[in-house]
Formats: C-alpha cells, sequence, structure tokens
C-alpha cells in the first residue's frame, strides 16, 4: 500500500479521495490544513488517522510516501518542493506550478530526490483518450485541433457584487487559462507536441485575472484552436479535423461520447465505457510508477508538463496577466 498525505481541503480533493479508494493500492493517512478545525473535520469525513497543521512536521513524520496537492495554484512549487525533498513522491494538480520557471525546479527536485512527480491532467490518462490517440490514423492528415471549455464559474456572481473570491485573484494564479484553458491545451500538446508559436487573446477582469480567451496555436501542417471561460457557457464539443474526417468529442476535460464524422457521412462511434470516476485513472497510474521505480510518466511526463507551461507564460505575457509568483524570489 502507498500511504497518502493530502494538501488541500477543498472539493476536488473530496472528489480524488473518492476516486482514488478504487485505485489499487492506495491508502489515505494524513491530511495537512492551516487550521485544526479544518483538519480534524475533513480527517472525520473520509476517516483519515493523522492530521496536521505544520506541512514540515507532517512530511517528517512516518505516516505517508507520497503527497496529493490540491491548494491554490500559487503555492503548488514551494510545496510540492518541500515534498519532494523529504522524500516523498508528489502528484500535484493541474495546472502544476505558476509558471514555467517553477515548474522546472519542482522537476529538478524530483530528480534531485529520486521521487515520482507527476500533473494531476486527469484527460490524457482516461481511456477514451488512448482511444482517440488510437483512431487518429482513420481521419487522414490532422489539418486543425478544438478544444472548448468554456463554464460559468459560480463565483462569478460573488465577483459581479463586489465580492472577489479566490478564484479570480492574481496572487492565488487563478484565472480562466489557468484553471479552465489547460483542459485545452494539455491534451494538445500531448497528442502533436509544443506547437512553433501561439497567439492569445482574452478579456481581463479588474481583478486582475482574465475571465475568459482564445488560444491559436500554429504547427507545420495544422493548427490548434483552444477556447475557454469561466464567464459564459458553450454547449459545443471538441473535435480533431482530419482530411478524411473528424474525431468529435463531447468534452475534452473528460471525455465520454466520442465518435468519427467521415466525409462521406458515415458516423463511427469509438466510445468505451469509463468504468470507475475519472480521476481513479491518474491515482492508478502515479501508483503503478511508484512501485514500478519509475520517476516520470510516458504519458503526463516533465517534457510536457514544462511545454504547457511554456504556452501558458507565453498566453499571459501577451495577455498582460501577471501573477505576483511570476517574480517572487527574482531580482
Amino acid at each position: 500500500m502507498i500511504r497518502f498525505g493530502v494538501i488541500g481541503t477543498n472539493w476536488i480533493t473530496d472528489r480524488f479521495i473518492e476516486a482514488a479508494v478504487d485505485a489499487d493500492g492506495f491508502e489515505l493517512s494524513a491530511v495537512y490544513s492551516r487550521t485544526q478545525e479544518r483538519a480534524q473535520a475533513f480527517a472525520e469525513k473520509h476517516h483519515i488517522p493523522h492530521t496536521f497543521t505544520d506541512l514540515t512536521a507532517m512530511l517528517k513524520s512516518d505516516t505517508l510516501d507520497a503527497v496529493y496537492i490540491a491548494s491554490p495554484n500559487s503555492f503548488h512549487a514551494a510545496q510540492a518542493i518541500e515534498c519532494m525533498n523529504h522524500g516523498k513522491h508528489v502528484l500535484c494538480e493541474k495546472p502544476a506550478a505558476s509558471n514555467v520557471r517553477e515548474v522546472k525546479s519542482m522537476i529538478a527536485a524530483a530528480e534531485a530526490n529520486g521521487v515520482v512527480f507527476m500533473e494531476a491532467l486527469k484527460t490524457t490518462l482516461l481511456p477514451n483518450f488512448r482511444i482517440i490517440r488510437d483512431n487518429l490514423n482513420k481521419i487522414g492528415p490532422v489539418r486543425r485541433y478544438f478544444a472548448s471549455y468554456c463554464q460559468y464559474s459560480s463565483r462569478y456572481d460573488a465577483y459581479k457584487e463586489g465580492n472577489v473570491l479566490n478564484a479570480f485573484k492574481p496572487e492565488f494564479s487563478n484565472g480562466a487559462l489557468m484553471d479552465l484553458g489547460v483542459y485545452g491545451i494539455y491534451p494538445m500538446v500531448s497528442l502533436f507536441g509544443k506547437p512553433s508559436g501561439i497567439k492569445a487573446t482574452g478579456y481581463m477582469l479588474e481583478s486582475g485575472v482574465d475571465g475568459e480567451g482564445s488560444l491559436l496555436a500554429t504547427y507545420p501542417e495544422m493548427d490548434g484552436v483552444v477556447m475557454y471561460s469561466k464567464i459564459t457557457d458553450s454547449a459545443l464539443p471538441s473535435e480533431i479535423q482530419g482530411e478524411l474526417g473528424s474525431i468529435v468529442i463531447d468534452k475534452i476535460s473528460e471525455p465520454d461520447h466520442v465518435y468519427i464524422r467521415y466525409r462521406d457521412g458515415r458516423k463511427e462511434d469509438i466510445s468505451i465505457p469509463t468504468a470507475l470516476p475519472t480521476m481513479t485513472y491518474e491515482t492508478a497510474e502515479f501508483l503503478k510508477l511508484i512501485r514500478q521505480g519509475c520517476r516520470e510518466s510516458g504519458v503526463n511526463t516533465h517534457a510536457c508538463t514544462i511545454a504547457v507551461a511554456e504556452i501558458m507564460d507565453e498566453a499571459r505575457r501577451q495577455l498582460g496577466l501577471v501573477y505576483p509568483a511570476d517574480t517572487k524570489g527574482q531580482d
């Protein structure tokens, strides 16, 4: 069994735990929160034996082998590096960090300490994403990748009333690109590699983060289009367009219904059932890496994590979207 500690007591950690219990070899051992009240409440909710309000104390204790990090984006790098410096494997929520400088520091810490570091981007580890990859040849030369993830945030209503919650605060490295755009960018890089260039546009909120945006990625023989928003909804599916047909994907973050529409009008459903909760698959991949003595995933690779961070850094540069984390520790 691999004993896990969790950092973060929000809804995504709830979902992770609910899914991870279905992964062979997972054992929930400890929770860290800044207050004992929250740590205790979360521990009681999920039957966690050990609670901590001091991260270093948790990492020095003999209660865990790995850590799942689901704190605000701006805390990911420092927390992950401290975990790895204490010999703990790290599964870190997307986006891995605030910027590529932090990502590279995290990967360097993993290599120096001989531990696994993986970005918890669930899409690429789901069964239907593998199906998408395996069926690309059926649509001929790919000419366009299109991904849309636009989901109106429940916190945006509060924002419009003058109550700026964490989801729209630059000090937490948040916003539409980081929270939702990454779901469109990461699969694109996983399938087609890093583009030669990007053009980013978007709408900036007065709080200092982006509310929505679009990204055009340039490849030698195709282009990529990624649309994302936290202030509008969209019912558009995502699509990979080839000369012989298109692969249509119902939801880029969690592909469930995937089919090919050929130019001659034929339609082929290539979906397979997703038998387990979506986050179970990323957990299973992470556990497999630890058991096999690997240092990184062959799917959610370090190179992919770096490339995605580089794309988002450049997109933010074009948007004028700057986080305090970008200059932290810099002269």
